[in-house]
């Protein structure tokens, strides 16, 4: 399989299934396009037909979209349980992630991803409502499963949230309690810590990303 990805500092929707194949063990070849280049969206046209990253190719056969990618790893290779088993666990699981996926638009805009910064005192009083929301999410989830992952073991909807994580650290976004252990877990992963390392290995930049 081959995993189209953007620049590891920007691209958060490259690193949701990075990190879930990567977490779950599931042997790719990456190729990264260069974002905000003249040619970008050629490049990317070559293998995703909306051309944005990422997109994946299986044996000739291409998906795009981070939650299909992951949907299809998840139908694909059962055994990984990258979903909760029970039906509607399940079901409110693919709630979540498709609530980070369609939701959050003032986080999206005021805390743009980018994996390579750091800022202090940042005012992050306009994505308030964003944050308060996540926040609630993971801290629900969290009382029911104890943890330490959102449906206890890490699942698709952990992935989906693993930039919000570092959103959070970017920008300094205040944490306590069940939230910050899950914040602290999420960093720790193995998968997560590879992708910001390679991140910061990057000798070319691009604009902040969604």
């Amino acid at each position: 399989m081959k995993l189209i990805i953007g620049n590891k500092s920007v691209s958060s929707w490259s690193m949701r299934p990075w990190v879930c194949m990567r977490h779950f063990g599931i042997s790719f070849d990456e190729i990264l396009v260069k974002l905000d280049l003249p040619d970008t969206t050629l490049e990317i046209l070559k293998y995703s037909p909306t051309g944005k990253v990422p997109a994946l190719e299986d044996q000739g056969f291409w998906i795009w979209e981070s939650v299909a990618i992951m949907e299809y790893l998840h139908e694909k290779y059962p055994e990984k349980k990258m979903y909760p088993v029970e039906i509607k666990t399940r079901a409110r699981a693919r709630s979540l992630v498709m609530e980070m996926h369609a939701g959050f638009a003032k986080m999206r805009d005021i805390l743009s991803f980018n994996a390579r910064k750091q800022h202090k005192n940042f005012d992050f009083s306009g994505a308030a409502e964003d944050i308060a929301r996540v926040k609630t999410i993971w801290t629900q989830c969290l009382q029911e499963s104890k943890g330490p992952f959102l449906f206890g073991e890490f699942t698709i909807v952990d992935a989906m949230f693993v930039p919000v994580v570092g959103r959070f650290q970017t920008y300094g976004v205040p944490v306590e309690g069940a939230v910050k252990d899950y914040y602290e877990a999420i960093l720790a992963l193995p998968a997560v810590k590879a992708w910001y390392h390679e991140a910061s290995l990057e000798n070319f930049v691009a604009t902040n990303h969604l």
